[in-house]
């Protein structure tokens, strides 16, 4: 195996030595940054559903109260508002979904099935947890979902959810009596949960993780060619010329041409003692001749 053959060969293995844990290092960060945009649009949707349950509270509700004593509408509901506005977006994007589970909902359709009660549950175990987040694989793929306690914090809450009697007889006509009652004051009743697909992040994520294999690759594969090529003309070429004028002149060709190698380098050093070599040498020759 040659010089250049020999060098390019180390290269190799300590550009792979290297790149092993970059790459390693690069997935993690990239993977980690998918995870943080997912959780920044969950966060961005929660923050919206909050903001139409207080829209619902201080300019909806007002406006409907005077027809609520002859029929109840379910749009002065907060958590109705903030899951139809959601059901809207789902029609064009059924992987995002938001619900307000509930242990005990006047609405059927919030009640809370066994993952989402399991939340409800460690929001009771630990009062002051303020957010879960996590993952779970879904029909549509991986979803993160992030989820926050919905505590009842306001006497308005308990005037339909104390007792069937004391609930508005417009809302026990079209909810009934089977559920929604017996809610107190600063109680967890439920959970507003957040899901975002995953799946697509993920996707971007390993898509750079390519791209940038390919680019150091690739950047690796042009130094090396640059390399090669400096090797080759600074060291390679002129220590195989020397080599061939040391050979020549071992087998007694005293008259062959001096290595030029201008320059102050090592190589060139090299060159100029080869020269003064070949010199000594003819001159001890000649001596010797005319002896």
């Amino acid at each position: 195996m040659n010089l250049l053959a020999k060098l390019n060969l180390i290269l190799v293995l300590v550009f792979a030595v290297g790149l092993i844990p970059a790459a390693l290092i690069s997935r993690d960060l990239l993977a980690a940054n998918a995870e943080t945009q997912v959780i920044q649009n969950a966060r961005i949707m929660m923050e919206t559903a909050l903001a139409m349950r207080g829209y619902t509270v201080s300019q909806v509700r007002p406006l409907l109260a005077p027809l609520m004593e002859s029929e109840f509408l379910p749009q002065s509901v907060p958590a109705y508002s903030a899951t139809e506005i959601f059901n809207s977006l789902r029609e064009n994007h059924p992987q995002y979904t938001y619900k307000e589970a509930t242990l005990n909902p006047t609405n059927p359709r919030n009640r809370a099935v066994d993952w989402e009660t399991d939340l409800v549950n460690e929001f009771r175990r630990d009062e002051n947890r303020l957010e879960i987040v996590g993952h779970r694989d879904t029909p549509l793929g991986q979803s993160l979902y992030l989820s926050k306690p919905i505590r009842i914090i306001s006497e308005d809450c308990l005037a339909c959810h104390t007792t069937p009697e004391q609930a508005p007889q417009t809302m026990l006509a079209v909810y009934g009596d089977g559920g929604g009652y017996g809610w107190q004051m600063n109680e967890i009743i439920g959970a507003q949960i957040v899901q975002v697909p995953m799946s697509e992040p993920v996707r971007l994520a390993g898509v750079a993780f390519r791209r940038l294999l390919l680019v150091l690759v690739g950047v690796f594969v042009f130094t090396l060619l640059a390399l090669n090529l400096l090797l080759y003309y600074v060291v390679i070429r002129p220590i195989s010329r020397l080599s061939v004028m040391a050979d020549r002149v071992s087998r007694g060709d005293v008259d062959v041409d001096e290595v030029e190698i201008h320059g102050r380098d090592e190589v060139a050093l090299l060159a100029g003692s080869f020269g003064r070599m070949r010199i000594s040498l003819a001159k001890a020759m000649s001596m010797l001749e005319e002896s």
